[in-house]
């Protein structure tokens, strides 16, 4: 398998490379070179576990990878507080994919336990004893799920940049508490566009040099085709844990709404489609920065826009690097097309797609938003009605599924799959405001009131967070990011 850049201005590369390296060199994303979605053969998966259906999608993308199965045993074997990693809960009339049994308690961690197994045996196998540094821009969710991941592994540092302010207090003392040695955040003036434009920023200007003092610069976020992929697995997962409580008969069409902002973690829903699984629509759920629901309707991708804070943090995002790999696919590999796109994007904050890319968008896409007082009143009447509790962003995918489903759209009656992304515990302000508890600074105090409400258990990672020391507090402009990589790299 090799692959290639959306942009196609960088060397074609294996996958061991292509996931060593992260970004491409041109600024574009990695992926597969002529692959065939359709020649993925989806016989007998529904019928294995988590692990087992881990190693034949990841063995299909990264078919260089000489032991695949040995890297998905050690990555998922003590990590996950769910026997089967990625359960699915029956709530109401749709059915909740549960994605926040991790050690960091958010999606992030299905792929970012994998993650420093592959990049670890990448680096063996080419042989490359270059030291590796990851940079990694984060909403709030990827940083805590990249720091723990890759924490103590040999060879590898990382560094996580966060927006100062834009993140939960409890994501925040995620990152700044984490342990390890190899390990490192910093917050950042700004919002997490600031910080991801920095980091690909410092890829394409800084890459060669750090190369040429023994550091490999690489990425943990989805941009790097390493942690994209492995959230294609519990799209396969979800479809046949439905086909084994008799929900659906294999071939069935069903519906995933997810919540995104970054655009990852459904484009992996749109690469399982490809792959032979019967998805009919994939649902994007934004919060009040609705650039995807405005991009999904007209075509137009303009992200000079107010930028909102909200009681979603992980979806404050006006910039969705994975759409671009979308847009390639759609265009038929256009690197050119696409270079032109985000050309526009990075001069004019604007591009608008042809009309033969937008129908084929609508063919598979629905999209809605929710803002913060739709988001607070779903987390209550969900909590009263079906005393389930559900963190905002799953609320906001729950109020859009709901929205879909009375839209009249002749999909609407399928089955619908709602991701859930992170624990209710990582945001106790914006579960204690929806359920009326009395708002305290202290969100250990919070979380101890919302669990005598609700009744569900404090986890056990995010109560030991009271405890443990700050380690990590620095603050930076912008534009001093590069600085700070190359004093780290120094």
């Amino acid at each position: 398998m090799k692959y290639t850049s959306t942009r196609g201005n960088s060397p074609t590369l294996t996958s061991l490379e292509a996931v060593l390296e992260g970004l491409a060199s041109d600024g574009g994303l990695f992926m597969p070179l002529d692959l065939d979605f359709k020649s993925f053969d989806v016989s007998g998966i529904f019928d294995l576990n988590f692990q087992g259906i881990s190693e034949r999608i990841l063995s299909f993308f990264f078919d260089d990878f000489p032991d695949m199965k040995r890297l998905v045993e050690n990555a998922y074997k003590d990590s996950f507080t769910a026997c089967d990693i990625t359960p699915v809960q029956a709530v109401d009339d749709r059915y909740v994919l549960e994605l926040f049994y991790g050690p960091t308690l958010a999606f992030k961690d299905v792929a970012l336990q994998i993650l420093p197994y592959l990049m670890s045996e990448a680096r063996q196998v080419t042989g490359d004893a270059k030291e590796i540094l990851i940079l990694t821009a984060t909403s709030g969710d990827t940083g805590k799920a990249a720091l723990e991941g890759f924490k103590d592994v040999p060879g590898i540092r990382i560094c996580v940049f966060f927006p100062y302010g834009g993140v939960s207090p409890i994501q925040q003392l995620q990152m700044t508490t984490q342990r390890g040695e190899n390990v490192r955040s910093c917050a950042v003036f700004g919002n997490f566009d600031d910080t991801q434009t920095g980091v690909k920023t410092i890829f394409e200007s800084a890459s060669e040099e750090c190369a040429a003092k023994g550091t490999i610069l690489s990425s943990a976020n989805s941009i790097n085709v390493g942690r994209l992929v492995p959230q294609v697995v519990y799209y396969f997962k979800a479809y046949g844990d439905l086909l084994k409580a008799g929900v659906i008969q294999e071939g069935d069409p069903v519906n995933f709404t997810v919540p995104t902002g970054n655009f990852g973690d459904i484009l992996a829903g749109f690469f399982a489609k490809c792959m032979g699984l019967p998805v009919k629509k994939l649902i994007c759920a934004s919060n009040t920065n609705n650039i995807l629901t405005d991009f999904l309707t007209t075509g137009v991708y303009d992200k000079n826009r107010p930028f909102y804070k909200t009681l979603s943090p992980s979806m404050d995002i006006l910039v969705s690097s994975n759409l671009e790999r979308l847009l390639y696919l759609l265009s038929g590999h256009d690197a050119a097309y696409i270079s032109e796109l985000m050309t526009k994007l990075n001069t004019a904050g604007c591009y608008e797609v042809t009309p033969e890319i937008l129908k084929a968008l609508q063919e598979t896409f629905s999209c809605g938003f929710a803002d913060d007082t739709a988001t607070k009143k779903t987390i209550r009447q969900v909590f009263e009605t079906e005393h389930y509790l559900m963190d905002p962003h799953t609320a906001v995918a729950w109020r859009v599924s709901k929205e879909f489903s009375a839209s009249g759209d002749e999909d609407a009656a399928l089955p619908n799959i709602v991701l859930s992304t992170a624990s209710p515990y990582k945001f106790p302000k914006a579960i204690a405001e929806s359920l009326d508890i009395p708002v305290s600074e202290d969100e250990f105090e919070l979380m101890e009131a919302i669990q005598q409400v609700s009744g569900v258990p404090i986890p056990k990672n995010l109560a030991e967070l009271k405890s443990l020391p700050v380690r990590f507090t620095d603050v930076i402009k912008k534009e001093d990011m590069a600085d700070y990589v190359r004093a780290m790299v120094e």
